[in-house]
């Protein structure tokens, strides 16, 4: 005899749900067929690194559109910051987020520019042209680098190199967050990424009748929905698809979640594999009703788990392969113990953020100078013997001495920062060995293109935080760049 206790189950649901996660991938391949609906797999690239955007400016130049590329190459997500709309799309990739900006007015560095920011890499520069008359005869040549008597066209080294270079730095440090963190999830800033990677999983898959969803607002995300006990059910959740790759947290001590609950206790579940069904870590916290609250949770706090129950010889938590989030609200502990506080009806969870805390700091400002910016005026220089624009720096406006003057707002900040001072740049492939040097004394030589691969290795390396040095290409074709090792023979400013 049937159970008139019990709620009538959706099978429909439960077929939705293993279809949404590809638990068969039948059947999502039939529900795509019969609906025609499109191959949704839209995955955060790249894991937690990338969640935040990277900020290019001077995109559109020799170096920055090198950089642009390469961030694309690997996943980032990238925000040009450029003048001209339309210019820069004929120049850059489809899947560069063009904003109009200038640097040199502050004012149009707005919150549009600047939201979700996880790091800078600044390429601006002056543009500098051969003065009408010059020609390929009258060319002149330094350690095999082409040059003509150039003259500075349009903005001046002092509102490009020094004070555009402040703005910047004066704004960006009013939205990068704690170097020490890094952001998984920004719920206050949506994107569709984001919106399609959460997916309710209730308790339909055991033949309870809870059902919930996120819920995407303006300014937050909202994990709501009705927690019924009815059919020997009793919790709701939502949780991530699997990560390709997984997000690597090494180095972090934990989680920090931003939300404002009802006064229930929920659960964050982190997961090291792809398995629809296997072992999670969780963690249980309590909300203070219509409160916003921070919830750090270290990793060793995490509990091994598997359908509520503790599995107590579970290796410990491998924070190099975060393959999915959760989020769910329970009637259950664990072990069959009950959660103290539950209510079986309505419930909203809000969330603004959840970020990985206690890092390793890294570079959040990779800035491209110049060598020879301390140059003009030292004592005992040789100007015959000092390239271009050392020799020149009066008659281009004092375009070094701004320069520096735009590294020292950056050494004022209390940003990380990275200051690459390539020597002369010119056009050609790159791929050569680098060779390191501090003082400003180096001359030669470097392909643009490895200027832009170095501004971005430095994003991941904390041994080149709050670093200043100069740059050449040597003769050899570069082997297997050790950066790590590149940078850590370098000393910090002080």
């Amino acid at each position: 005899m049937a159970d008139k206790n019990r709620s009538q189950w959706n099978l429909g649901r439960f077929i939705e749900t293993l279809t949404y996660f590809e638990v068969f991938p039948f059947l999502t391949w039939l529900q795509q067929l019969i609906q025609g609906r499109p191959h949704d797999h839209q995955y955060l690239p790249n894991g937690a690194k990338n969640v935040g955007v990277i900020l290019v400016a001077g995109a559109t130049g020799g170096v920055g559109k090198r950089v642009v590329r390469r961030l694309l190459e690997r996943g980032y997500k990238v925000r040009a910051l450029v003048r001209d709309i339309d210019k820069a799309r004929s120049i850059l990739s489809n899947d560069v987020d063009l904003v109009a900006a200038d640097i040199t007015k502050p004012e149009t560095l707005t919150p549009m520019v600047m939201a979700n920011l996880q790091a800078v890499i600044c390429c601006t520069a002056v543009r500098v042209q051969p003065v009408e008359g010059d020609t390929a005869d009258r060319a002149k040549y330094y350690q095999g680098v082409k040059f003509y008597q150039p003259e500075i066209v349009g903005d001046t080294p002092e509102t490009v190199e020094y004070q555009g270079v402040k703005n910047l730095v004066d704004a960006a440090a009013k939205y990068l967050s704690s170097a020490n963190e890094k952001l998984i999830f920004d719920f206050t800033n949506s994107s569709t990424e984001l919106k399609n990677i959460w997916g309710a999983l209730d308790d339909v898959v055991m033949g309870g009748i809870s059902a919930s969803n996120m819920q995407f607002l303006d300014n937050t995300a909202v994990f709501t929905g009705n927690v019924s006990t009815a059919n020997s059910g009793g919790f709701a959740s939502v949780r991530t698809k699997n990560f390709e790759p997984p997000f690597n947290l090494s180095g972090y001590t934990g989680v920090d979640l931003r939300v404002k609950g009802d006064g229930q206790r929920y659960k964050l579940f982190l997961r090291t594999d792809s398995k629809w069904d296997g072992l999670g870590y969780s963690y249980s916290f309590d909300t203070v009703a219509n409160t916003w609250i921070n919830v750090r949770i270290p990793f060793t706090d995490f509990v091994p788990v598997f359908r509520a129950k503790i599995v107590k010889d579970a290796p410990a938590i491998d924070q190099s392969t975060i393959s999915s989030f959760q989020l769910m609200l329970s009637k259950f502990e664990y072990d069959g113990a009950l959660n103290p506080h539950f209510s079986a009806g309505n419930f909203a969870l809000q969330l603004e953020s959840m970020k990985a805390y206690g890092g390793t700091t890294t570079p959040q400002f990779v800035h491209v100078s110049s060598a020879g910016v301390t140059r003009p005026g030292r004592p005992g220089i040789n100007l015959d013997e000092e390239p271009p624009a050392v020799r020149l720096n009066d008659q281009l406006g004092g375009i070094l001495t701004w320069k520096l003057k735009g590294e020292d707002s950056l050494r004022a900040s209390s940003i990380p920062y990275t200051i690459i001072r390539p020597c002369a740049l010119t056009e050609e492939v790159g791929g050569k060995e680098l060779i390191f040097e501090q003082g400003d004394n180096i001359k030669g030589k470097i392909s643009r293109e490895d200027i832009a691969e170095l501004c971005v290795q430095a994003l991941n390396q904390h041994n080149a935080c709050n670093l200043t040095f100069e740059v050449k290409e040597g003769t050899n074709i570069a082997q297997n760049i050790n950066w790590q090792d590149l940078f850590s023979n370098l000393k910090p400013d002080e």
